[in-house]
């Protein structure tokens, strides 16, 4: 009989054992391949953002963002010199504006309630990057509720008026932001979930892009039309920013929300991508010098850097788990070979009186180990493709969660970046961490491929050949007289 036909048989010889053995092998590599898959997972993603929003600075008029702070509007011209900085491959600059709906701002009107300086310009108040603005309406009805939330921070802000002691609650308003290109507020690109662009984003146009909620909200599809300000727009396509609050929002040209804004010249911010994430700090300083620190601020966006931070956490956990599982399969494996070694000594003296060697010998039990490995990494592989992804989102999610003190500090307070999921008050975004960033980590998908299975695999066969070389060479010491004299 062959050393492989016989190393298949002891694996079978005692089944209940075998199966016991497999069971707990088959735990053990579906934790280590599952922590395998979510490492590879976040890996991929970590370089997706890099490679995508890792090279974005986000430039501010000085002391302003988004509808809150004061100082000078950003200018087409400042655009112009951002770009001529060295290692700048890309400025997109934006125009954000606040709508409410027109029948809620006619009845508002018509009870007294203007002038209280609230979202939206009401008054002349909260402009675009600290511009003076006049109130904008809209036929849309904000898809967000306002809420418990909504409604304590526009009551805290004066919108609700001050004439009486009951006053009808307003609506939270929507976001509508003219771009220079089809990226959003972090300038990775925008995701058209039906539909198209806007084409030319360089002219004016009635052609508009809405937030699946905000269209759902309005009964509204491709070809569909609203109004701002009397004018009737068109709804070209339909994006998903990840989000319910990041989806109560339009999208338009840059140049159509400057006419709206009545400011044909001014910015509200600018997205300014490098060449290269090796270019971004010093690029960084040479666009703040050419910029000039009292007119604008340059960001790098932290709460992109937060979202990559975790997702490192959770990479380096990922792998330490996959490393400790692996150690725990090859720990069972060089337990049970030193077990069978023990039970079979008066076989192995026996092989060795008719002159088998000790290789062929300790061969026979490597052999044993591998199968029963085989064994372990089928059913492991099985698991491991349907908990891959549950894991990977619990670890990202206890990770979140304990970062949440740190990186919620300042945040869910007006002033965040329109269009990008934590903006103005009333949002219900001040418990998010990580802000208008937070769909990129949830947006990871853990995939148990081929590839990485196969990785997992041929990293347990190591183990599994390591932790039966030790009791395979135990069977050298055993001397064939003296097994059999204790016969």
């Amino acid at each position: 009989m062959s050393v492989l036909a016989r190393s298949v048989g002891n694996a079978f010889r005692n089944k209940v054992r075998t199966a016991a053995v497999v069971a707990v092998l088959a735990v053990a590599i579906g934790l280590a391949l599952a922590m395998l898959v979510a490492n590879q997972a976040v890996g991929a993603k970590v370089q997706e953002l890099n490679a995508s929003v890792g090279t974005v600075l986000t430039v501010n008029p000085a002391g302003g963002q988004g509808f809150e702070g004061g100082g000078e509007p950003l200018t087409t011209e400042q655009a112009t010199a951002a770009a001529a900085v060295p290692n700048v491959s890309a400025v997109v600059g934006t125009s954000s504006l606040r709508l409410r709906n027109a029948t809620e701002a006619a009845a508002q009107a018509a009870a007294g309630q203007t002038g209280q300086g609230g979202p939206g310009g009401q008054g002349g108040q909260g402009g675009p990057g600290g511009q003076a603005a006049a109130t904008l309406t809209t036929s849309l009805t904000a898809a967000v509720d306002a809420g418990t939330l909504g409604n304590r921070n526009q009551q805290s802000n004066g919108t609700t008026g001050s004439g009486s002691t009951t006053q009808p609650m307003r609506s939270l308003p929507i976001t509508a932001t003219g771009i220079g290109a089809e990226v959003d507020s972090t300038g990775k690109a925008l995701t058209i979930a039906e539909g198209a662009g806007l084409g030319d984003y360089t002219a004016e146009s009635t052609n508009a892009l809405l937030g699946t909620t905000l269209a759902e909200k309005n009964n509204l599809s491709i070809g569909s039309t609203f109004t701002i300000n009397d004018q009737a727009y068109t709804v070209a396509g339909l994006f998903d920013a990840g989000t319910s609050f990041g989806n109560n929002a339009v999208y338009v040209t840059l140049p159509t929300a400057q006419a709206l804004a009545g400011t044909p010249t001014e910015l509200s911010s600018m997205i300014v991508t490098v060449n290269s994430l090796e270019n971004v700090d010093s690029t960084k300083a040479a666009l703040q010098d050419a910029l000039g620190t009292d007119k604008a601020d340059v960001t790098q966006g932290q709460n992109l850097e937060t979202a990559v931070s975790s997702l490192g956490s959770v990479k380096n956990i990922s792998f330490i788990a996959f490393v400790a599982a692996l150690a725990t399969a090859g720990l069972i494996i060089l337990l049970i070979m030193v077990m069978l070694v023990r039970e079979r000594r008066r076989e192995i003296g026996v092989l060795k009186a008719i002159g088998a060697p000790n290789r062929t010998i300790g061969l026979q039990f490597v052999l044993e180990a591998l199968v029963l490995a085989a064994l372990g990494s089928a059913a492991g592989a099985v698991i491991a493709a349907f908990a891959s992804s549950g894991i990977a989102s619990a670890l990202i999610s206890t990770n979140s969660t304990s970062t949440t003190p740190a990186a919620t500090a300042g945040r869910g307070m007006p002033g965040g970046v329109p269009g990008g999921g934590a903006g103005f008050p009333g949002g219900g975004q001040g418990g998010n961490p990580f802000g208008g960033a937070s769909q990129l980590l949830t947006s990871v998908t853990a995939s148990a491929s081929p590839e990485v299975i196969a990785a997992g695999v041929a990293a347990v066969f190591g183990v599994a050949i390591i932790g039966a070389l030790v009791p395979a060479l135990l069977t050298a010491r055993i001397r064939p007289i003296e097994v059999l004299r204790g016969e």
